[in-house]
């Protein structure tokens, strides 16, 4: 019963949680789309505030809105990542092109997998796990693009906008999706297994 409580609380309160990172992301894929500046600096300003921000986001409302105190240490690593590589992104804003697919590349792998690890970890536990499964998955795949793409910078912030335009559309769907589910929907059908109890 008291699994069940849990994973009903996250469903009516995590929504905002999507809501607030897609809303992060448009901004930045919205300046990057209206910019004619492809430059690496303006890669590196526009990567290090979302990274910044996100990470802030991520940490401080997956805390107050998670009910698992494991999904809530990934996230919280997850958020601690994004703050550091932003941070570092917009003090060495001029490190130009290598250095910003590289930081791009090490936060979106380590972001990425984690929250597909989350993901995958909580299925059939929590309602927000397939989102979850498929933002990680989003974020990993960019990690890879950037490992293989050749060095422009025009293409590589392009790319990085198309991103955060596909990141964001897709979180205020899965928002709303968590917040218009119905009851039963938040509810998980199946029984605890024996690694949720450890």
């Amino acid at each position: 019963m008291a699994n069940v409580q849990a994973v009903s609380a996250v469903g009516t309160r995590y929504w905002t949680v999507p809501i607030v990172r897609a809303a992060l992301a448009l901004v930045p894929a919205a300046a990057i789309t209206f910019n004619a500046n492809h430059s690496a600096e303006f890669g590196l300003f526009a990567f290090g505030a979302f990274a910044l921000l996100s990470g802030l986001a991520v940490g401080v409302l997956s805390r107050r809105t998670l009910a698992d105190p494991r999904d809530r240490s990934l996230f919280l690593v997850q958020g601690s990542v994004g703050v550091t590589a932003g941070t570092i992104a917009l003090v060495f804003h001029g490190g130009g092109l290598g250095f910003f697919l590289y930081l791009v590349t090490v936060w979106a792998a380590v972001t990425g997998f984690a929250e597909l690890y989350s993901g995958i970890r909580a299925r059939r536990r929590d309602p927000g796990e397939r989102d979850w499964m498929l933002v990680g998955a989003l974020t990993a795949v960019l990690a890879l693009v950037f490992l293989l793409l050749p060095p422009n910078a025009v293409v590589s912030v392009g790319l990085f906008g198309a991103y955060l335009v596909l990141l964001g559309v897709y979180l205020v769907i899965a928002g709303l999706s968590l917040k218009w589910a119905t009851p039963a929907a938040r509810v998980d059908p199946a029984p605890p297994n024996d690694s949720d109890t450890l």
